[in-house]
């Protein structure tokens, strides 16, 4: 399971409809936190994500619409008894943030809190999939994150490996690890019977940016491009000046990137009541693209074959 559900929508000012940023990744029961603006706690509560199995935060910058909600989100969690530590990521000065938030008398926390400054080209490792941190175009220092599975091993033929006399059992098991085995006196090699490895699946989230080198070459073929929309075209200059991206400019990048699907989000306030004007300027580039809005849910399946 690679479940994505938008629990926060809003760009820089939060909208009866449109809380601030935060999105909640869901890989195989394991809970990350990609931005946690202001009520993302109540947000988890309303789509039932849950936040127990919460392992990691993801902090793409330090405006407050992408990091208020951590202090409470902590404290409950204190209060629910958590006593494994959480991890935090996120740009330069992410250990004073979390030393401060450590500090707070009124926390008494039950857990640790362990901060991980990134620069652009980290990557975390994890079982299964990786973190990549990617460079960012923002008025403050920014990343942006690429969740990245490993690749899967190829589809393993029964019926071909019966063809060449191997009997069902752990020679089978053998040949799918890549180990060769013999059998009569000749050797059957994994190639012979396993199919091409198939691809992990890939989530890229911008955070808040213009459009970059960077988050186009690392959204190259992936899944789920999740983009900051903040405004329509018309607004392009106020774009640039305030380093968010229009709608059409995310479009633009999602069609050289060639993903399979693009979300915008980080919708500003001027569109509370009809992002519809967004929505046409992209699809008028990119037609697999859907406007984010508040608990949304997205599941992202496997493929068997690499994207052409």
């Amino acid at each position: 399971m690679l479940r994505v559900t938008f629990l926060g929508t809003g760009g820089s000012l939060p909208t009866p409809e449109r809380n601030p940023s935060a999105i909640m990744i869901n890989r195989e029961g394991e809970l990350m936190l990609f931005d946690c603006g202001e009520g993302a706690q109540q947000q988890m509560m309303r789509a039932k994500t849950g936040m127990k199995a919460l392992s990691s935060i993801f902090i793409t910058h330090f405006h407050a619409d992408h990091i208020l909600g951590i202090p409470g989100l902590i404290q409950t969690m204190s209060f629910h008894g958590r006593t494994e530590p959480l991890k935090i990521y996120g740009p330069h000065h992410v250990h004073e943030f979390a030393r401060i938030l450590s500090a707070l008398g009124y926390y008494k926390l039950r857990f640790e809190i362990d901060a991980v400054d990134l620069e652009p080209g980290d990557i975390i490792k994890r079982d299964g999939y990786s973190i990549h941190a990617i460079k960012t175009q923002h008025s403050v220092p920014s990343v942006g994150y690429a969740l990245i599975e490993d690749e899967r091993i190829g589809r393993f033929d029964r019926d071909k490996a019966i063809e060449l006399g191997v009997p069902p059992g752990p020679l089978f098991s053998k040949l799918h690890r890549g180990e060769p085995v013999e059998v009569n006196g000749r050797t059957i090699t994994s190639v012979e019977v396993v199919g091409e490895p198939r691809p992990g699946r890939k989530i890229v989230y911008s955070g808040d940016t213009r459009p970059c080198p960077e988050i186009l070459e690392a959204s190259r073929d992936a899944d789920l491009l999740i983009h900051d929309s903040t405004l329509a075209n018309d607004q392009q200059e106020w774009a640039k000046e305030s380093m968010h991206s229009t709608a059409e400019e995310a479009a633009l990048l999602a069609k050289e990137a060639n993903v399979s699907m693009l979300i915008l989000t980080h919708i500003s306030s001027r569109y509370s009541d009809d992002a519809e004007p967004l929505l046409k300027e992209a699809k008028k580039v990119f037609e697999n693209v859907t406007i984010a809005e508040d608990l949304m849910e997205t599941e992202i399946l496997l493929r068997e074959y690499a994207r052409k």
